[in-house]
């Protein structure tokens, strides 16, 4: 981007860029006029001027032993574009091409307690319909979603909720090995936990502090959902998560 004459400081819509090319600079670490000009491309007189308004209007901050760093106003923008824009609207382009590629049951899922809320669920076109529906709960170790949501969750917890509703034909090493094998790979299954013959794949949702706060399954039954094809699910459902972990700001 061309450099306006020394002195003049630059208006319009070349400001506006301007200043959000110095916001981004600051965010990928520059820290002070001289690294954020050679990012931005910008004088030393015009990028102090630049980063002085966006302190005054606190997008940036100054700190004594620090440099510049992200100000204030940005978390408060932050946190109210999180709230206008509800998780479901965010997934929900995400979701339909799951269902679109998969044919199968796509959820999207919250966890509130010791269950698993459902708050979008896309009926499948393969097997029979499942009775899950938005605002349905269930336990969370029954569940493929719920154990998503468990990966962050001490051993003690996971114990704690698979006594208070234990598994069909499971016993807690077994889950917890599985567990254990869930937090490496960052994903879970539903392995006919909750019903016979239902499984799914499962993997988590997380906001821009990198804290799960959703999942996403695929789900349909077992002559669907043979151990190959849950395997080549995988890679396709995690980055499906991913991408709507991004529009929450996860990096």
């Amino acid at each position: 981007m061309s450099e306006v004459p020394s002195g003049a400081a630059p208006t319009g819509t070349q400001t506006l860029l301007r200043g959000l090319a110095v916001i981004d600079a600051v965010a990928r670490g520059a820290c002070d006029l001289k690294s954020i000009g050679e990012r931005v491309g910008t004088t030393r007189s015009t990028t102090h001027r630049l980063v002085s308004a966006l302190v005054e209007e606190r997008y940036l901050r100054l700190l004594p032993q620090g440099g510049y760093r992200l100000g204030a106003r940005l978390i408060e923008l932050g946190f109210q574009a999180r709230e206008e824009v509800p998780l479901v609207v965010l997934a929900e382009p995400w979701l339909a091409r799951l269902s679109a590629s998969t044919g199968d049951t796509i959820h999207l899922a919250v966890r509130d307690g010791d269950e698993v809320l459902y708050l979008h669920k896309t009926p499948g076109r393969n097997g029979p319909e499942m009775r899950s529906r938005v605002g349905h709960r269930m336990p969370l170790m029954r569940t493929g979603i719920g154990k998503a949501l468990l990966l962050e969750a001490e051993e003690a917890e996971w114990l704690r909720l698979f006594e208070a509703c234990p598994l069909p034909g499971a016993d807690w090493q077994a889950l917890r090995t599985r567990m254990q094998a869930y937090v490496a790979g960052q994903y879970a299954f539903d392995l006919e936990d909750n019903e016979p013959s239902i499984r799914c794949v499962a993997a988590p949702v997380r906001d821009a502090s990198r804290r799960i706060v959703a999942a996403i399954s695929v789900a349909s039954t077992s002559p669907y959902m043979p151990d190959a094809r849950m395997a080549d699910l995988l890679p396709v459902v995690c980055e499906a998560a991913k991408a709507i972990s991004a529009e929450l700001g996860a990096r």
